[in-house]
This record gives structure tokens, C-alpha cells and sequence, in this order.
């Protein structure tokens, strides 16, 4: 199938067109919150509106120097699931979690501008009566009856996130990058299709496809479960609509959350997009014998990758 046929169907899949003025709506304007000085960066609490009415929570980090004189390429950064809904942009960006995963703060201090948005059912947009997995599976839920899916919605707030950032007078909106693991991995490449601003991404450790998910019977993340596409495709073809900008994709060999043979196929459909799109460098993956990790050499590929196409 043409990647513009498989697009449209996609998108029908998801549950239909973006709402309009993703950049001109004035529902990103945002003051900061708090700021707290950070050794070589601060910390800006900042929120900006998805939609009427739903306020994103976000941390921003602003490297000392960068300023609207000097700006400076940015990263998103969409946090794991790792069923710790009370965790979301506090990982990423340092304040709590796991260290292994502080990865908007070691952005920060290579000097990008990360925004650490929480994704909806963590940390700051949780509900105050259903707890845990029981809002996730009511969102989910919710946006199906509405004719659309839990990845519909998470596209529409990373492109928010990229209206945001694109608002900042700190960050050069034309050098503006996106990193997630695990479930962040899936909203990196769930919104790389959408969202051109997005000029180099990074996905860690989650590429289930459908072929995997139904062979070893997982439940995984309600994010990667689009209705119908299966008649159309497969996981590995969305990302393949990245195509031609910079993608990267790190991955565990011992990872049961996205088994390794399927991984496989999936990275060489993927390469075989960006050759047709007359980019093949654009594209790389690493495997490693390891398991749902960020390890120290998935980690220099990520930075490597950023520096190579947003480069300060």
C-alpha cells in the first residue's frame, strides 16, 4: 500500500482530523509556575492546554545561557509507564524515579531546552476517584466510544507539546527533537507522522507490533492498540511515515514487551522505507543483549543521534 494511502487510513483509524489551529490557538500561552535553579539549568513549571478545558502539566528545562538572544535546540521528552501512574514529567526531568531515566536532565545539561510533559493518566492528570490503571482503562474507553483511541489523543498532546515549545523564545523552532522509553517510545513514533516540526526523534525500547502482541498474547499500553489498522498494516508502517526525517530506535534483545524477531522484521520494513524516501542514513537501530532498559551504549546512540541533527 502507498505510505499516503496507509496515512489516510491511519488517521481514520486513530479517530479522524486534528482539531484546527494547533499553532494558532491561544490555548498554549503559559506562565511559569515555579522556578528552581538546577546546577547548569533551571526548572520551569509550565502548563499549556491540549484542548479546551484539558491542562497539560509540564516541566520545562532551560540550560544557563539560553535565552531569547541565544536560543537553543529542544527535546520533548515523553515519560515511561511502567504502571507508575503517579510518575510522569518528574522522571525525565530528575525529580524523581528512576535515575537510569533522568534523561531530560542530562539532555539540559548538553544544552537543549526538554520539555517533560505528563502524558493523561499520570502524575498531575490523574483522577481524583478512579486510581490508577482504572482511569487509563476509562480514558481508553471514553475516546473509543467517541470513535477514537487513547493514540489519537496522545498525538494531540505531543503536537501541543511542539506548539508550546515553538512559543518559547529560548528554543529554535526549527531544531526541535522528541525522546521517550518504553510507552514514550510508542508516543515518539505514534506522533512522528503528524508532527513535521519534529526534526530528529529517538524511540527506546517499544515497538510491539501486532504480529508479536498476538503470537505471545501481551497486554501492553493502551496507547498502542489502534482499531482497525490491522487491516491496513502494522506498528513498524506508522513509523515508517517518519520518513525521511532522522529516526533512531534503540531496542533490548531480552525485551518481552517487544519481542525480538518481529523487532527485526520491523527494523528492516522501516529501513526499506527510508531508501525509498532517498534517505536511507536517515535511519538507524541498535539491538543489544539486554532487557527493557536504557543502557549506557542505547543512551550515546541517542545523544549521538541529537547532536547530529539538532546540533547546537
Amino acid at each position: 500500500m502507498p505510505a499516503d494511502v496507509f496515512q489516510e487510513q491511519l488517521l481514520r483509524c486513530l479517530g479522524g482530523p486534528w482539531p484546527d489551529g494547533l499553532d494558532k490557538s491561544p490555548l498554549y500561552s503559559s506562565k511559569p509556575v515555579t522556578v528552581v535553579a538546577r546546577d547548569g539549568y533551571r526548572i520551569e513549571s509550565v502548563s499549556y492546554e491540549a484542548e479546551l478545558g484539558d491542562r497539560v502539566p509540564a516541566l520545562l528545562l532551560v540550560p544557563d545561557g539560553v535565552d531569547g538572544g541565544h536560543p537553543a535546540p529542544a527535546v520533548a521528552v515523553c515519560h515511561q509507564h511502567n504502571a507508575e501512574w503517579h510518575l510522569g514529567k518528574s522522571e525525565p526531568a530528575g525529580l524523581a524515579g528512576d535515575p537510569m531515566h533522568h534523561t531530560g536532565t542530562a539532555l539540559a545539561r548538553e544544552g537543549y531546552v526538554v520539555l517533560c510533559p505528563d502524558a493523561l493518566c499520570f502524575e498531575d492528570r490523574r483522577d481524583a476517584t478512579l486510581q490508577g490503571g482504572d482511569y487509563e482503562r476509562f480514558e481508553f474507553l471514553r475516546y473509543l466510544v467517541a470513535g477514537k483511541c487513547l493514540a489519537w489523543k496522545n498525538i494531540l498532546d505531543m503536537r501541543r507539546a511542539v506548539d508550546y515549545l515553538c512559543t518559547r523564545p529560548e528554543v529554535r523552532p526549527d531544531a526541535i527533537g522528541c525522546y521517550g522509553h518504553s510507552m514514550g517510545a510508542t508516543h515518539v513514533w505514534l506522533a512522528g507522522p503528524w508532527e513535521p516540526r519534529l526534526k530528529c526523534l529517538v524511540a527506546n525500547c517499544c515497538l510491539p507490533t501486532y504480529a508479536a502482541i498476538h503470537r505471545a498474547r501481551l497486554i501492553h499500553c493502551f496507547s498502542n492498540f489502534i482499531p482497525g489498522l490491522r487491516r491496513y498494516g502494522d506498528t513498524p508502517d506508522v513509523a515508517a511515515l517518519i520518513a525521511p526525517r532522522p529516526l533512531h530506535m534503540n531496542f533490548g534483545e531480552h525485551d518481552p514487551g517487544s519481542p525480538i524477531p518481529e523487532v527485526r522484521e520491523a527494523v528492516d520494513a522501516i529501513a526499506r522505507a527510508y531508501a525509498t524516501a532517498g534517505a536511507p542514513e536517515h535511519f538507524s537501530h541498535f539491538i543489544e543483549p539486554v532487557g527493557h532498559v536504557l543502557s549506557e551504549a542505547m543512551w550515546s546512540r541517542t545523544l549521538a543521534w541529537f547532536r547530529r541533527h539538532i546540533p547546537m
